[in-house]
């Protein structure tokens, strides 16, 4: 049979089209689609045909931030069944190479991920009105909390695997540089995790207000407010334990490393390219400076937290429109002044 799809070709050439979808297989459900979200990387394959030197090579269904009900299950499943509403989980490691027996999984050399240009053939993604998942990709979200927030657990389980690189939050002072959609659950995956004190900088007004809403303690409009983290947080060698730092932004670390304590962390989320960092800073301060790649555990979590209502992701949904609007969802989504979050709905 056929389903309606989000396929992009190549820069700024959406289309839907109608694309395969088989029966499940021993192991597998197919999943009616209800709500995905737009991610940065869905809006890189749109705005530019890809990112870095990962490039859309063949016609490519975009989305990995989904959620749905299970129409039907294949032989020997039992964790769900047709009727209940999952959160999909779109990493399928391989299980077989050295990274997946070490535990790390999010470093599959063979992984396979939702709506990813970067193997060829492409991993096709989520954004369809039906699709065929394996059993083990499924999180039960039960029946209170919608699927557009059940959607919201690929992202909020990225600011939980963040979280956990640091290890006990108990008592500890955050920043968290950016309040984008990552940022703003960072906010709540850090407070959950016990933060005492959540301060957080961007360049925009909008995004700081639902940092806020996310539970943030304090706000600075680095834009409006220049000099005001050099003023209030560098006494005594720094103020903040740990730093997660969600823009990329190539001149960030000269506002960080003044006002992170000594030997505190700095976690980097936000992808880039090169940046200036000071040496002398990092080693004289003794700060620990570590990556977060995507998530692995995290991802069950994070569709637990969501379905026991113990973080509240509605404040980063902006927007919600049909499929039918696609293209203009993604505009609207390149809106980073005004939306967080915007999801299409299937």
């Amino acid at each position: 049979m056929e389903t309606l799809a989000c396929v992009i070709h190549k820069e700024k050439d959406l289309r839907l089209e109608n694309v395969q979808v088989d029966e499940p297989a021993a192991g597998q459900v197919l999943v009616r689609v209800g709500a995905g979200g737009i991610c940065g990387s869905d809006l890189h394959y749109y705005l530019h045909g890809g990112f870095g030197t990962v490039r859309v090579k063949e016609p490519m269904v975009l989305g990995h931030e989904v959620a749905g009900t299970v129409e039907a299950v294949g032989a020997g499943v039992t964790n769900v069944h047709p009727g209940d509403r999952v959160a999909l989980n779109p990493s399928r490691a391989c299980g077989q190479c050295k990274y997946c027996k070490a535990g790390t999984h999010q470093h599959c050399l063979n992984m396979k991920f939702y709506g990813s240009a970067m193997p060829t053939p492409h991993s096709q993604g989520a954004f369809r009105q039906l699709i065929v998942a394996e059993a083990y990709q499924c999180e039960l979200v039960g029946d209170t909390v919608s699927l557009g927030e059940a959607a919201c657990a690929e992202p909020l389980a990225v600011a939980l695997h963040a979280v956990a690189q640091i290890g006990d939050l108990t008592g500890k002072r955050v920043l968290v540089t950016g309040a984008g959609p990552i940022g703003s659950l960072v906010v709540a995956a850090a407070r959950w995790a016990g933060a005492e004190e959540i301060v957080v900088i961007d360049l925009h007004e909008a995004p700081l207000r639902k940092a806020l809403e996310m539970g943030a303690d304090r706000t600075v409009n680095i834009t409006s407010e220049p000099g005001t983290l050099a003023q209030n947080y560098t006494a005594d060698k720094g103020y903040f334990d740990a730093v997660f730092e969600c823009t990329g932004a190539p001149k960030i670390y000269a506002d960080i490393l003044p006002v992170i304590k000594p030997r505190g962390t700095i976690v980097q989320i936000g992808v880039t390219g090169e940046v200036p960092l000071l040496v002398n800073a990092l080693v004289g301060k003794e700060v620990r400076l570590i990556g977060a790649f995507r998530f692995d555990g995290e991802y069950a979590l994070s569709a637990r937290l969501i379905k026991e209502g113990k973080i509240n992701v509605k404040p980063i949904i902006t927007a919600t429109l049909p499929i039918s609007r696609a293209e203009e969802a993604f505009e609207l989504a390149a809106d980073r002044r005004a939306q967080m979050k915007v999801q299409l709905t299937f």
